[in-house]
């Protein structure tokens, strides 16, 4: 893991992705892991949110973009879309984001996102904006 990519994983989750209990298992640009509890992040009907299934993607997304910006740079989501294949309803989804392009403004990552058993249950696709900090 390269100084920088330690660096992303000691700023965590943010305090959504904290509250839902998602935690980063791996992170490069190329590559990211991470599990969330489906239990907490439940609909009404007892099955992982889709909104979870979303903070669940972009946030793990947006890590690995961060690994990608480099020093002094950082993303912005601009577009994020997700399709649902099948609910989960305990348990935990595990998240794998991988780059899809990695250029010196844009980064776009599908996020496989599958449940316990190994079954997709969405796919993800976030696309950031790598910005300076000023």
């Amino acid at each position: 893991m390269t100084d920088h990519a330690e660096r992303v994983r000691s700023i965590g989750v943010g305090e959504l992705g904290l509250a839902m209990g998602i935690e980063l298992q791996e992170i490069s640009a190329d590559r990211a892991t991470a599990r969330m509890p489906v239990h907490g992040n439940r609909q009404p009907f007892g099955l992982v949110h889709g909104g979870a299934n979303v903070v669940l993607a972009e946030t793990l997304g947006s890590m690995a973009a961060a690994v990608h910006a480099g020093p002094g740079r950082y993303p912005v989501g601009i577009e994020v879309s997700a399709a649902h294949h099948r609910s989960a309803s305990e348990g935990y989804v595990y998240a794998t984001a991988t780059a899809l392009s990695l250029g010196r403004t844009l980064t776009t990552h599908e996020i496989v996102i599958v449940d316990e058993a190994g079954a997709r249950t969405c796919t993800a696709r976030l696309t950031c904006f790598l910005r300076d900090q000023s």
